[in-house]
């Protein structure tokens, strides 16, 4: 869209030169659509471009993974299958290529929109949020006079379209532990169309030393993070109660792709196929993984999803 109300746009990674009527611009997929910050209703007079930050997009090791706030969406769906990992069990990995079709992006969005854009949009249903949240990552956040602070992403969004951010802060990069990408994890989408926007989103992970971790997204305005210490693993009863008890009735999202109750119960239903799932496996059993397009892509538009064509292949075509 035309942005008639800019200025100027500025190259610069320096929180210090932000000022009333900024917005900090990296794969603009949103900001381009909307116009301005969603939730902001100032006009916009200048852009602060991070296109030339030069931050490594993934940076690995035995800590775990350094995502740059500025990592595409097609860079994050390449590291599963890339060098940086090989070799490394991290079953957490599993849940970057499920996180990334939820998109159900175009190829322009799948190659310019960025991770850290993701989350500060802050919407209930986007997967970078699911993704950070299901493994304990925190996001390490810019201040205006060169202070800055961890935020785990889980209470990064407080609500629909809102977060933590004081204007002018930089969300830098996001951390995802190397003992949270070891856990077994399980992952469970819905939505109401085939290929719609997610309605309910739950990251399941089982750690090493036991504990269940159950992340709710999409359905609710804001992740909910369930924790059962190993001693204390829940049943499907004692799991139920546990969703009621942690997501009231006002926390579930309502808009055109699902109404409260629906999410509701599908949150329920979805809890329980992960707590089976981790708790009860099947030996020697696949991951298992659910939505409109999982197992198989026959009918995904993702980029993720196309056949690779060879170079005299795409020059025919």
């Amino acid at each position: 869209m035309d942005m008639n109300t800019i200025e100027s746009v500025v190259a610069t990674t320096d929180p210090g030169q932000w000022r009333d009527g900024d917005a900090w611009l990296a794969g603009g997929t949103v900001l381009f659509s909307y116009g301005s910050p969603v939730g902001s209703e100032e006009p916009l007079r200048r852009l602060l471009d991070l296109g030339q930050a030069g931050w490594p997009a993934v940076t690995v090791s035995d800590a775990g993974i350094e995502l740059a706030a500025t990592c595409t969406i097609a860079e994050l769906y390449a590291l599963p299958m890339s060098d940086a990992v090989a070799g490394r069990n991290w079953p957490g990995l599993e849940l970057f290529r499920p996180c990334c079709d939820s998109f159900v992006a175009s190829f322009k969005v799948w190659n310019m929109s960025t991770v850290g854009g993701n989350v500060c949009t802050s919407l209930p249903a986007g997967p970078m949020i699911s993704l950070c949240a299901g493994l304990d990552a925190k996001a390490t956040i810019l201040g205006r006079h060169g202070s800055s602070r961890t935020v785990p992403v889980a209470e990064f969004v407080t609500g629909d379209g809102k977060n933590c951010l004081a204007p002018g802060e930089l969300l830098r990069s996001i951390h995802l532990p190397a003992s949270a990408l070891a856990a077994r994890v399980a992952f469970r989408r819905l939505s109401l169309s085939n290929l719609g926007r997610s309605g309910v989103l739950l990251i399941g992970r089982l750690d090493a030393d036991g504990g269940l971790v159950l992340s709710v997204t999409a359905a609710t305005k804001r992740p909910v993070q369930l924790r059962f210490a190993a001693a204390e693993l829940p049943d499907a009863e004692r799991l139920a109660a546990a969703v009621g008890h942690s997501i009231p009735a006002e926390l579930y999202h309502d808009d055109i792709h699902g109404l409260p109750e629906w999410r509701h119960d599908m949150t329920l239903r979805l809890a329980e196929e992960i707590r089976s799932e981790l708790l009860d496996p099947v030996p020697d059993g696949p991951p298992t993984v659910s939505g409109d397009f999982w197992p198989p892509h026959a009918t995904s538009p993702q980029p993720s999803t196309q056949p690779e064509f060879t170079t005299e292949q795409q020059k025919e075509a």
